[in-house]
């Protein structure tokens, strides 16, 4: 029998103090007020002394109500029956579908050993070019979306999720605008993608509370969902609202304060999510892609700046494009060779960006007024195409039509020896009466 407490020392925030003994970190509690009844975490444990996260706030508790301890950490449900279904940051329905009890599981585990990992070798297929072609997403990574407020970065969360080429989607929404978590229900219902989603959202008129629990929750049934077999892709959006809520907690709990008013472990506790993406020897995946937005567009900002060091590149989202500067994705050597993609993806991949850059000089020079040669002309041409057929978002084409539509843009623009390809892949893929 787990021991019952009615004496409340302190309430600051959504955070409550009580002496208690016997009680060990992270361990939920039942509190009884005259509303009803609502669930806490452990966070802190100072001698006997215990403070914990009230995850529906602690409006309306008073200093006598009851504080149970209920022996075990945060528990979530594991089974197909969760798959279209919608959750909240505490794990119960959003959907106004049925409670899920049966087969509970514990949230937050410890990241896999690295002897039961493979190395990345599988391409995520998404059939959008920045990405398939220039910046492949790898089975077992994990990146992040570096982008700013009013950046298309839900969107295109969105169509990663209808078009990847994976078993299932678990979309982790943190500090959602209701607005925005309605568009993401609505495209995968469009097309299709909800039967094979599960969906944890805590949005901004939530309990900020919550929103610490979201990655947990996706990524520990994501991880089961793995062990079954399954790939699994795991978007997380935002998670610059999950470090704001660590800071909000820190700054409760009088936390020392580290850059900018964060706490000093903030790197590891992205660490320990984002270490959670894993490929599983005779079993499935785990692939996290989760946006990062950056205040003021600041890359230095404590949240980009550590999540920089814990990922393996980034996509970096700006001005409505996926820009092929500012991204890196550190596995696609892995899988963009003649073995796992074409013999050509390379060519193409380093070719065009390599041109693109070029583009950028000449476009600086036009805005400068300088005249414009015939080579400028040129390349004008080609950043326009490259631009409205590669890097606009709304294109949706396989890897194999990107690659050839590639070439086609080459051959409109330049002549053969202009690409500086190597002469035996022009032979083979320089499109037939192309100039």
């Amino acid at each position: 029998m787990r021991k019952v407490y009615n004496k409340i020392l302190n309430i600051v925030g959504n955070v409550i103090t009580v002496k208690a003994t016997d009680v060990s970190y992270e361990e939920l509690a039942e509190i009884t007020t005259a509303r009803g009844k609502s669930l806490a975490q452990v966070i802190k444990l100072d001698g006997d002394l215990v403070s914990l996260q009230v995850f529906a706030g602690t409006k309306g508790i008073s200093v006598n109500d009851e504080v149970r301890f209920l022996g075990h950490p945060m528990m979530v449900t594991f089974s197909d029956d969760m798959l279209g279904r919608i959750f909240d940051g505490a794990g119960n329905p959003r959907d106004k579908g049925p409670l899920l009890t049966e087969n509970m599981i514990p949230v937050a585990g410890p990241a896999v050993n690295p002897a039961k990992r493979i190395i990345p070798n599988r391409m995520i297929r998404t059939n959008i070019p920045m990405i398939d072609v220039f910046n492949s997403l790898v089975v077992s990574q994990k990146l992040p979306i570096f982008s700013i407020s009013g950046e298309p970065y839900n969107e295109l969360l969105a169509r990663v999720a209808l078009q990847a080429q994976v078993d299932m989607i678990i979309l982790g929404g943190i500090g959602l605008k209701y607005d925005e978590y309605m568009k993401f229900k609505f495209t995968l219902e469009q097309g299709g993608a909800l039967s094979r989603s599960v969906f944890f959202v805590n949005t901004a008129s939530d309990p900020i509370v919550e929103s610490l629990m979201v990655p947990d929750l996706a990524l520990a049934v994501a991880e089961r969902f793995a062990l079954k077999g399954k790939d699994v892709l795991v978007l997380l959006t935002d998670m610059t609202n999950f470090s704001d809520a660590l800071k909000e907690i820190a700054i409760t709990m009088e936390q020392v304060p580290s850059n900018r008013g964060y706490p000093g472990d903030l790197y590891s506790q992205l660490a320990a999510r984002y270490e959670k993406a894993v490929d599983f020897e005779e079993a499935g995946s785990i692939t996290v892609l989760a946006v990062t937005t950056m205040p003021g567009d600041d890359v230095t900002h404590p949240v980009p700046d550590n999540t920089g060091y814990i990922t393996e590149g980034q996509f970096y989202l700006h001005h409505g494009y996926i820009d092929p500067f500012g991204s890196l994705s550190r596995l696609k050597q892995n899988v963009n060779s003649e073995k796992r993609s074409r013999k050509d993806h390379r060519a193409i991949m380093d070719g065009m960006i390599q041109l693109y850059a070029q583009f950028i000089e000449t476009e600086e020079k036009r805005s400068m007024g300088f005249r414009m040669s015939d080579w400028d002309q040129k390349l004008l041409k080609y950043g326009g195409m490259f631009r409205s057929q590669m890097m606009d978002l709304s294109v949706n084409i396989s890897l194999e039509d990107a690659l050839d539509r590639g070439w086609k843009i080459l051959a409109e623009c330049f002549k053969p020896e202009e690409t500086r390809m190597r002469t035996e892949l022009i032979k083979e893929f320089w499109p037939n009466g192309a100039k």
